[in-house]
Formats: structure tokens, C-alpha cells, sequence
């Protein structure tokens, strides 16, 4: 199950990573830096922590393996939540209630909070790896 999980974990930060990138470089060419906290998290928390999730679950066998499914899902819903949250709170695109634009960023982070709380529990609960010789 969580080796399913690591290659959709893996293809999710690409698309980050090109996304985080894709606004770095706009940024830049624009000499504007109003998107530079999008920027960021788009690239810590999508490129880099599902790259390394991915990798965790590509190495390690997990016990229980809907917390593996949670976990990542959780993650997914987080990520997005947070990066489209913030962009909502930050820019205000469509001129949304303020309020509807904190929640939304509020429900991303809290979620991607809990996803985080549950990859750590899914590391105490790996299998022992089988030693060869």
C-alpha cells in the first residue's frame, strides 16, 4: 500500500516543485515579491516534504496501513488547502469575504498540521527491515 502511495506522493511534488518554481521565476521576471510566501510553502511543504514522504515510504514497510492512507491523504488535502488558502488570504482574486479566506487557510494548515502528526506516528510504526547478508 504505501509503496502505491510513494510514486502519487513523488509525481504530487513534481507538480509542486514546477509550481514553486514557475512563481519563483515570475517573481523574479515581475521584480514583485507579493507571492513570496505562496512561493515558499509551495516548495517546503509540496515539493520537498511529499518528495521525502515518498522516499520514507518507498524504504519502509508500514504496519498499519490506513494510517499510511490518512496520512497522505491528509497531506494532499493540506498542502492544497494551505497553498490556495494563503493565495486567497493574500491576494484576494475574487474578492471574497476575508473571513471565508481565513478559514480556508486556517482549514488548510490545521489539516496539513494533522497530517504531520501522523507521519510521525506512522515512523514508530514500521517493520523491523530484514537484514541480509
Amino acid at each position: 500500500m504505501e509503496k502505491q502511495w510513494a510514486i502519487r506522493l513523488i509525481r504530487f511534488a513534481a507538480i509542486f516543485g514546477l509550481l514553486g518554481t514557475y512563481i519563483g521565476s515570475h517573481m523574479a521576471g515581475a521584480g514583485s515579491y507579493a507571492l513570496k510566501a505562496i512561493h515558499v510553502h509551495i516548495l517546503l511543504v509540496g515539493w520537498l516534504s511529499m518528495f521525502a514522504w515518498g522516499i520514507f515510504y518507498t524504504m519502509y514497510t508500514v504496519k498499519v496501513k490506513k494510517l499510511v492512507t490518512a496520512q497522505v491523504i491528509t497531506g494532499l488535502i493540506g498542502a492544497f488547502g494551505l497553498a490556495i488558502g494563503m493565495w486567497l488570504f493574500n491576494l484576494n482574486p475574487f474578492n471574497t469575504p476575508h473571513v471565508f479566506n481565513l478559514i480556508f487557510f486556517i482549514a488548510g494548515g490545521t489539516t496539513l498540521l494533522i497530517s504531520f502528526a501522523l507521519f510521525v506516528i506512522v515512523t514508530f510504526m514500521i517493520e523491523k527491515p530484514q537484514k541480509t547478508a
